[in-house]
């Protein structure tokens, strides 16, 4: 395995756009100005702010910018300024051999699942966090439990142990009679790690813990993922299932459609695993930090990081 250095005061910060394009100017001048008054130094990737449709620029200039931070030996950290889409699209070019001699922290989510997973399987690193990203959630009004369990993953060498939540929040699937398990955590973002099913950027899901969210997507989109993922055969292998926030997933009411209630039940109510529902991650203010690959402990409620992931 493959471990970055922990963030310190002073360190070097970049943003870049693997996917889409910041919604505005200012957006990017207030994240800078966050970093800056926590005493870190920040730079921005060439092609940050370029459009094309929905990306932020060419293939060519988005990889160029995250060629550019991984090859820096100043950069300790890279953020994602946004997701959205395109990240994909940079997987059969990125150079990961170049990642393998100059580990970085890498910071994002939603799109960026593509790219991590891609990432880890490549190279083993485990230094790729699903966290606040500084165009969406950090710019403006930092959620304070976000904040602080971002800078408790970033800054530590330590296994992060229990992730903070509020107990009487987490739902358990059915009758959670199981004890403690533990596993790799895979997945993020359901609508993005499906799309990367059957190709060379999966690593192996033998006995993982799956941890999915999403947003914006209506019942039979969900009910489209999950039936993929089964007959890849990921849901069989799980150890556990996290379910985070499916922000805006509701049904259509002028439309006969299933609610996202029942269509996890379709598919997880057979399985013989413990699942919790309702966990503070995805397209939320209040999220937590937590990097792929790691090994997580699973106790009724109770999730740990219990890894280092950083050195």
């Amino acid at each position: 395995m493959l471990k970055a250095e922990a963030l310190h005061s002073g360190d070097t910060i970049a943003l870049i756009a693997p996917a889409s394009t910041p919604q505005t100017s200012e957006k990017i001048s207030k994240s800078v100005r966050y970093f800056e008054q926590l005493g870190y130094r920040v730079i921005l990737g060439k092609h940050i702010e370029n459009e094309r449709g929905y990306l932020a620029g060419t293939d060519r200039e988005r990889l160029d910018d995250l060629h550019r931070m991984i090859g820096d030996k100043k950069v300790k950290a890279i953020f994602f300024v946004r997701g959205g889409y395109g990240s994909i699209r940079l997987l059969p070019y990125i150079d990961y051999d170049l990642i393998k001699r100059n580990p970085k922290i890498i910071v994002g989510y939603s799109d960026a699942t593509a790219l991590f997973h891609a990432i880890y399987k490549k190279t083993g690193l485990q230094s790729l966090f699903f966290g606040p990203m500084p165009g969406v959630d950090i710019w403006n009004g930092f959620d304070a439990f976000a904040e602080e369990c971002m800078w408790r993953s970033l800054t530590s060498n330590k296994a992060y142990g229990e992730l903070p939540s509020l107990k009487s929040e987490i739902k358990l699937f059915g009758k959670n009679k199981f004890g403690a398990v533990d596993g790799r955590m895979f997945g993020g973002n359901l609508t993005v790690f499906s799309s990367i099913m059957g190709t060379p950027y999966i690593p192996s899901q033998k006995d993982h813990i799956l941890f999915i969210e999403d947003v914006g997507e209506a019942p039979y989109r969900i009910d489209r993922y999950l039936a993929q993922l089964k007959a890849a055969g990921i849901l069989d292998m799980a150890k556990a299932i996290l379910l985070g926030q499916f922000t805006e997933c509701d049904s259509e009411k002028e439309k006969p459609s299933l609610s996202t209630e029942q269509v996890f039940k379709d598919f997880f109510s057979k399985l013989n695993i413990p699942i919790l529902l309702n966990l503070p991650f995805g397209h939320i203010p209040r999220q937590w930090t937590v990097p792929l690959g790691a090994k997580m402990k699973i106790e009724t409620k109770s999730v740990s990081i219990i890894e280092s992931v950083l050195s």
